[in-house]
């Protein structure tokens, strides 16, 4: 029988072998007859001189990554290594555990969805797993200090498997992945499949190779991949609330990030994609929506030709980038206004996003809008100017304090969050101290606060020197937070004696007798689970379910916590109407 092309042409062949789909490598394989030795010389020679004619390598090459705006809807058929063995035997039950933020929530439930679609089924029950999967978090080393420890107690787990049953197969995904993958393969042979943050979709293939007793790994880091096409399936169906990826990856480049390294460079959802699935979520009953993203507020949707000549909106007074202006694209602004029209009784929240990114447009829509929550989380990061310019992070602590004043002066009443890092490299005592007086001076309702870890790959751990001894970073971390409870318990303590709307969530981890729910300020209300009018104004008396709106009079307040007494229920638009 002929060669196929890929052994007549050699690197290049085998490159356009592979580029040709099964039908076509089947169709090209029946095309050619078998022949005598003369024959097939000269078949050869004609098909060697039919391909050179043809499309090059550099003409595969420049089609390998479709644009970010096609992702078309086809019925795909199962891959060849997807054997039917494989999908259909013994039906592998696949165990799902989540580490750090909510772009790792979100991560796993993208996972499922492909994994689901492969003939996979969910376990909850590590015993009954034939595959666990850890969704892992890298930015800071403690975090990947509880995945290595995890790690040991899962292969002690899997050395114990009974021989009657298939070998039990342990992955990696997400960050840590990324990061580690030469480590974690190679380190006393704890995993079996290794996948980062943009290689979810190679998981079947991934998990394949596994069962034939390999390792199989896929870190490659994508410039256009968003996962657009994949419908997250949630974690928990009955939620009340549920993330949304509308753009994934940074550029910012702060000296102290891993996240650039281990997700790559930013890139947004196209926009229909993102209402379609905000559409979906409301279709099921979700009250709360919360946009995702590293910097959510930089979004800029380029996926259709008409968007690209749009003007790019300026940066926050006294704030500047590392990167030049992006031009063209839909912005946040677009978005925020469009997933809030969706559903008028659902609420929107965003996270994370970047104080520059916060132009008059965005902030005057936050205020006229009855259901997105008037609630931001403005990273800080440190009180010092010296330490924000080691850090990179484009501002000063006067540009930082000035855009504090303007979002309180543009949204009266609205609650404020805020990470802090202690112990950056070089801080000294008096960087400290205003990192404190910065704590005092703006009292946020919600902190974030770690002891600096540095990082591989950063700008800090190629250029600065890790220099502040860890007892130093942890007791100035302490007092960070003591300082940070006190301001916030008196923040929290402003709502004592008002009614506050709260989405209730489900009982109180403490007490049965108990509901727990979250305000338009994203912080945790604690009510008793008693009887209330139903808000018709009938005189009904009703009991809160999940997802219902309730009004709250806070009885008492602390640095994380209100406490107070069940009113009545209502809904967005009316509790809105009288404000």
């Amino acid at each position: 029988m002929l060669l196929p092309f890929k052994h007549v042409l050699g690197a290049a062949g085998t490159f356009l072998w592979r580029r040709l789909s099964w039908a076509a490598r089947s169709e090209l394989r029946a095309r050619v007859p078998t022949r005598g030795r003369g024959e097939r010389n000269r078949g050869l020679e004609d098909f060697s001189a039919r391909l050179a004619a043809g499309p090059t390598l550099q003409h595969f090459l420049r089609n390998t990554s479709p644009p970010q705006e096609t992702h078309p809807q086809l019925e795909e058929e199962p891959e060849p290594y997807l054997t039917s063995s494989i999908l259909e035997e013994a039906r592998r039950k696949v165990y799902l555990e989540t580490y750090g933020c909510q772009m790792n929530v979100n991560d796993t439930e993208i996972a499922w969805a492909i994994l689901q679609k492969s003939g996979y089924l969910r376990t909850h029950q590590l015993e009954e797993a034939d595959v666990i999967l850890l969704v892992t978090c890298s930015v800071r080393e403690k975090a990947e200090q509880a995945i290595w420890n995890r790690l040991r107690h899962l292969t002690a787990l899997k050395s114990k498997r009974p021989r009657s049953q298939a070998p039990l197969r342990i992955g990696i995904l997400g960050c840590m992945a990324e990061r580690l993958r030469e480590e974690i393969l190679h380190k006393e042979k704890l995993v079996d499949i290794v996948a980062g943050p943009d290689a979810y979709r190679d998981l079947p293939r991934l998990l394949a190779v596994a069962e034939t007793g390999q390792q199989a790994a896929n870190v490659l880091l994508s410039l256009d991949e968003t996962y657009a096409d994949v419908l997250p399936v949630q974690t928990s169906p009955d939620a009340t609330s549920a993330f949304v990826s509308i753009m994934r990856g940074c550029d910012n480049m702060c000296s102290y990030c891993i996240v650039p390294f281990t997700r790559g460079r930013e890139r947004s959802r196209p926009m229909a994609s993102i209402l379609r699935e905000v559409k979906m979520l409301s279709d099921q009953g979700v009250k709360e929506v919360t946009l995702l993203g590293q910097n959510v507020n930089s979004f800029r949707d380029t996926s259709e030709v008409q968007f690209r000549s749009a003007a790019a909106p300026g940066l926050s007074r006294g704030f500047s980038t590392i990167y030049k202006a992006k031009e063209g694209g839909l912005r946040f602004a677009h978005l925020l206004d469009q997933a809030s029209r969706v559903d008028p009784e659902m609420r929107i929240r965003f996270t994370s996003p970047h104080p520059k990114d916060f132009p008059d447009e965005v902030l005057q829509l936050i205020q006229e809008r009855h259901n997105i929550c008037k609630q931001l989380h403005l990273p800080a990061q440190s009180g010092s100017s010296r330490i924000l310019e080691a850090m990179r992070r484009g501002y000063t602590r006067e540009a930082y304090l000035e855009l504090i004043q303007h979002v309180r002066d543009s949204i009266p009443g609205v609650s404020l969050s805020s990470d802090f890092i202690a112990g950056f490299c070089g801080e000294t005592e008096d960087d400290h101290q205003q990192t404190v007086s910065l704590l005092r001076q703006v009292r946020y309702n919600v902190g974030f606060l770690f002891a600096y870890s540095m990082r591989q790959k950063t700008r800090a751990y190629h250029r600065l020197q890790d220099d502040v001894p860890a007892e130093v970073k942890h007791r100035r971390l302490e007092e960070l937070i003591s300082v940070f409870r006190e301001e916030a318990t008196r923040a929290n303590g402003a709502m004592v004696g008002r009614s506050q709307l709260v989405l209730v969530e489900g009982p109180s981890k403490r007490s049965a007798a108990e509901l727990c729910g979250r305000n338009d300020g994203n912080i945790r209300v604690i009510f008793p689970d008693t009887e209330m009018e139903d808000g018709s104004g009938s005189g009904t008396v009703v009991r809160a379910q999940p997802g219902d709106y309730v009004l709250v009079k806070v009885t008492s307040a602390s640095s994380q916590t209100l406490k107070g007494v069940l009113l009545r229920r209502t809904t967005l638009r009316e509790s809105a109407a009288h404000r």
